[in-house]
């Protein structure tokens, strides 16, 4: 096979020249977005939303139901709204957005029915039917896990996996923060290296998948509603279809037999199920390429400063 061989961040990356035939189902968390302010969650919602209308990009999103309550309900369901007008299913991503590894089991219960109640009764959400765990924490021990996945299927509301996983939020965060500083340099630095390592992740997961599955299948990108991707997003959709992708829904991505494959990992780890498919089959463990240093370092920095 003829490849090309490009430079990521760092990291050399072999590609086919021509990947035809590749699908990836894109897939948004924590609506409806970072900061409640109305006029900002108006505008980061349309602006995430443009190339999603344009080119017709089947979107599911997950929502914090919880979320920005301080708003009126008319402009929390209008931000709603404005998904689904645009095409996105919604799905249910907890009231509280609680780490299932630090919350009890049926306080997580309660607080996914907590969701679904605002979602569907107050918000006037159709019937919801997928369901998304925060930082993708499935249950640290074996009662757990089993007992979520119960829950979920007694529900009617499937765990929607994820396959390209990626630190995309932690980019969001450290832009957020020079943007608010007036940092305009390092809000570049972190713009300028956000696709390239997101892109250097999906082309780890292309060969991983190689590896673990026997073949690539229709992928599942997990992104977050903020400003990052907001202003990045029509080039990140440009990079998807250069590396051959086109874009699936949720339901038909999940329609491959790899999505039957079992998953036995318990434990507190949250990662792509790939991950957790090669460790149920006992194969060497790969990592995908991590974020640059400097920016988990300024993370880092910034947690320990805490809310300013």
């Amino acid at each position: 096979m003829n490849c090309l061989v490009r430079v990521i961040g760092g990291l050399a990356i072999v590609a086919p020249l021509i990947a035809a035939g590749r699908e990836v189902a894109i897939t948004i968390d924590d609506l409806p977005g970072h900061g409640c302010e109305w006029t900002s969650l108006e505008s980061l919602t349309r602006r995430l939303l443009e190339p999603i209308r344009a080119q017709k990009v089947p979107i599911t999103a997950f929502v914090i139901a919880g979320h920005c309550m301080e708003l009126p309900i008319e402009r929390r369901r209008a931000v709603l709204e404005m998904w689904t007008a645009a095409g996105a299913e919604l799905g249910n991503h907890t009231y509280s957005h609680p780490d299932l590894n630090s919350t009890a089991i049926a306080d997580y219960e309660n607080d996914i029915l907590r969701a679904d109640a605002v979602l569907r009764e107050t918000m006037g959400v159709p019937r919801l039917r997928w369901f998304r765990s925060p930082m993708l924490h499935l249950g640290a021990d074996v009662e757990t896990k089993a007992r979520l996945e119960a829950f979920l299927a007694k529900h009617g509301w499937r765990q929607a996996p994820v396959t390209f996983d990626n630190s995309d939020w932690m980019f969001a965060y450290a832009y957020r923060d020079a943007r608010e500083r007036g940092d305009a340099a390092f809000a570049e630095k972190v713009r300028a290296a956000y696709l390239p390592y997101l892109e250097s992740v999906i082309a780890f997961f292309e060969a991983r998948s190689v590896e673990v599955v026997g073949r690539e299948f229709p992928q599942v990108l997990l992104l977050h509603a903020n400003e990052l991707n907001a202003e990045m997003l029509p080039d990140l959709l440009a990079m998807l279809r250069r590396r051959g992708y086109r874009f699936v829904s949720l339901d038909a991505a999940l329609g491959d037999r790899a999505y039957s494959l079992p998953d036995e990992y318990v434990g507190r780890g949250g990662f792509s199920w790939i991950h957790r498919w090669s460790i149920t089959k006992k194969m060497p463990n790969k990592g995908e390429p991590d974020e640059p240093v400097w920016l988990r370092e300024r993370y880092e920095q910034i947690e320990k400063q805490g809310p300013r």
